[in-house]
């Protein structure tokens, strides 16, 4: 979306609720914080619910507007005896025909890498209730494929059993598989080996060595979705080809390339579709003229739709366009240090009659994305929860004022009945956890795989050691001098934390904690005089919190991209031990470094805490464990983990990664933890703290989310 979009939005949040934004026309979004591709996606035709992830209810246009795109008496006495054609699901006189019946699409996003599978038909049932008959869900490459070859279709990623799911309940679905999906996932779906590759890939266009892995994956991806097309007897109506190309480029070989292999895959009978934001400049860009692909648009809340109609008729062929706004939102997404986003209802119900929303999820383990502003350097990253403000809550609420004004407006425009609201799942909280320091990180070093240790004179990126997630630690030395040495990293990606170690000093046995370079402000840091008789050993701890998902920095490298700099001099002779926190997918699933931290607590349960030789409890980073019990099988519900006194750091419960904490930035305070994870007996809480523990060392279960932490709160 243009910056100017992008300003509108943000003052919707901070002044009268209103819902000024549904997705943006991307015209300029170059210089934008993108987050506009939050936007619940309003699917089809004006109304759009983000489902879970973020369920965007798409409609046809509304009754209301019959006014303007009614049928001429030719065309309406051509369809009066439509012949019905089953298993049919075509575009004609400016509608949508299923087998020879017009049919209005009434649909939301529910992105089920969002949500756990134990969740998915609990999600659907409540979008169904909604009002909606039709899902729209992303396909990110880099949940499929984290490593090269290595193919990932079970558990969150068991895309063919979601597809089931939907044919069970009776739910269209339109398939947005890429390669490139945005969507606030990390790196806009593309997965991060892509840029350990050299020469170095031109995403997103016809580079030919980029589109020979494009053509792999989807020769994988598009063969196991063909038996869900429709007219095979599946749930899938559309299939989107790429995603608001318009915003980023104008390289008409490569969509005309997605175009030909989806054909080639899918066959002709399939409708492909492109997305892109309702002004001329991206549909011309982004769009393909004719009849073999149907262009949709996307547009805010306050926009007047009917202008943007008229010119997505533009870009179809005559009788194919009926009005479908593809992306609308009925919330927004958060990023650290923000306060939370927030749409009032009853003005989302009113924007219904033109576009919606409906529901969002959670960031699991390292999955959410960012965005910039201005320049790369104006990082944000999106907090762990994907709640989006939307109908449908991240645990699956329902019982709140904004699903039941989108219900009673859709219920107005339907000829069934809707089925009946399911209640609230329930929520319990377990109690305060109480935590022991059990092993600190750098003890576990030795556990690293010497033949995982990369060197090499100068810092190498995390994507080129083959770290593609959470952190790495960069290790150097220098020879200590009389008064203060000054530390420069002009380009870290995305935040390091600084250690130094003199080895023959008394009492030295890890790192001491010396300050913080990050992407977004400080690049110098001041090492304090130290007299060593060794040179000093140089620890950088660099934290991957998420890659850039939308514009034109989204080639966001991780870890140290540039040269490091002691006293104006070029610092030499590096090592690079990944820090292997897997990410919810990825194989094997049990963490090795977690197994160790937790084997350390076993030594140590019977300590009042791990210290040092000084005595210093707090020094991190550390990890910390703690154990709570559910004594019925009965009593296994949702729960939220509250970090409220913390610092920053992940979570891993029962060695399932929940997600990024940072209850001192805010405005994220407690960490949702479903159900499924949990179990009758013992849990396993393991946190990895990175900047200080509560002085408790507790920790509480509790029944509710909370978005009321940090810097956020004075905003």
């Amino acid at each position: 979306m243009s910056q100017q979009l992008w300003l509108e939005r943000q003052k919707a949040f901070t002044g009268p609720p209103q819902l000024t934004e549904t997705t943006t026309t991307a015209n300029s979004r170059k210089t934008m914080a993108r987050r506009s591709r939050t936007k619940t996606k309003l699917f089809f035709l004006l109304i759009s619910l983000i489902a879970f992830l973020a369920f965007v209810p798409v409609f046809a246009p509304l009754p209301s507007f019959s006014s303007h795109y009614s049928l001429s008496h030719r065309h309406r006495h051509r369809h009066q005896h439509r012949k019905v054609q089953p298993g049919s699901f075509e575009i004609d006189d400016d509608k949508f025909w299923k087998d020879g019946e017009h049919f209005r699409i009434i649909g939301g996003d529910l992105h089920y890498f969002r949500v756990l599978p134990q969740y998915w038909e609990d999600r659907l049932v409540r979008a169904k209730a909604l009002g909606l008959n039709t899902i729209q869900t992303y396909v990110p490459w880099n949940l499929h494929e984290p490593q090269p070859g290595k193919l990932v279709f079970e558990g969150i990623a068991d895309l063919v059993s979601f597809l089931k799911l939907c044919h069970k309940l009776d739910m269209l679905v339109m398939l947005r598989p890429g390669p490139y999906i945005c969507g606030e996932w990390d790196f806009g779906g593309f997965p991060a080996w892509l840029l350990a590759i050299e020469p170095p890939l031109k995403l997103r266009s016809s580079d030919s060595a980029y589109l020979r892995l494009v053509d792999n994956w989807w020769g994988i991806l598009l063969p196991k979705v063909t038996p869900f097309l429709y007219n095979n007897g599946g749930p899938i109506i559309m299939v989107q080809i790429e995603n608001e190309f318009g915003s980023y480029g104008d390289d008409k070989a490569y969509l005309h390339h997605l175009v030909e292999l989806a054909r080639g895959h899918l066959g002709d009978e399939i409708i492909l579709y492109t997305t892109d934001g309702g002004d001329r400049e991206n549909l011309e860009k982004g769009t393909i003229r004719g009849d073999a692909v149907f262009s949709t648009v996307d547009f805010t809340t306050g926009s007047n739709p009917w202008p943007i109609f008229k010119l997505q008729k533009e870009f179809n062929a005559p009788g194919k366009s009926p009005p479908l706004c593809s992306e609308f939102y009925t919330g927004w997404l958060t990023h650290w240090g923000e306060k939370n986003a927030k749409t009032d209802a009853d003005f989302t119900a009113s924007a219904l009659e033109t576009d919606i929303m409906v529901h969002g999820g959670t960031n699991f383990g390292f999955y959410n994305g960012a965005n910039t502003g201005v320049d790369e350097s104006d990082y944000k990253s999106d907090i762990t929860s994907y709640d989006y403000d939307a109908p449908i809550s991240e645990s699956g609420d329902v019982e709140n004022a904004k699903f039941n004004a989108l219900r009673r407006v859709i219920g107005l425009h339907t000829t069934a009945s809707l089925p009946s609201v399911p209640s609230n799942n329930g929520k319990l909280g377990y109690g305060p956890i109480q935590l022991q320091k059990t092993a600190f990180l750098f003890d576990l070093l030795d556990n690293i795989n010497p033949a995982d240790v990369v060197e090499s004179e100068n810092p190498l990126s995390m994507e080129s050691v083959g770290q593609m997630f959470g952190f790495l630690l960069y290790i150097s030395e220098y020879t200590p001098k009389d008064d203060k040495s000054v530390l420069l990293i002009p380009e870290v990606h995305d935040r390091a934390q600084v250690f130094t170690l003199c080895h023959s000093k008394e009492n030295s046995r890890r790192p001491t904690h010396v300050g913080s370079i990050d992407r977004l402000s400080s690049k110098t840091l001041g090492l304090p005089n130290a007299k060593c008789a060794s040179n000093i050993s140089l620890f950088v701890l660099v934290e991957n919190q998420g890659r850039v998902n939308y514009g034109p920095y989204i080639f966001d490298k991780k870890g140290i991209l540039s040269s490091v700099f002691l006293d104006g001099r070029i610092l030499h002779g590096w090592k690079m031990i990944p820090i292997p926190f897997h990410n919810l997918n990825e194989v094997p699933k049990i963490n090795a470094i977690i197994q160790v931290a937790l084997s350390r607590s076993i030594t140590v349960s019977t300590q009042t805490g791990l210290k040092d030789k000084s005595g210093n409890v707090s020094e991190v980073p550390a990890f910390f464990t703690g154990h709570f019990f559910i004594e019925n099988a009965d009593q296994i519900q949702d729960t939220f983990i509250s970090f409220s006194g913390w610092g920053k750091g992940i979570a891993v419960v029962n060695d399932f990664n929940i997600g990024r904490y940072w209850p001192s930035f805010g405005p994220q305070c407690n960490l949702y933890v479903p159900a499924p994870i949990l179990r009758h007996g013992e849990n396993v809480l393991v946190i990895l703290e990175l900047d200080y523990p509560s002085p408790e060392l507790v920790i509480h279960s509790v029944d509710h989310p909370d978005f009321t932490c940090g810097s956020s709160k004075s905003k």
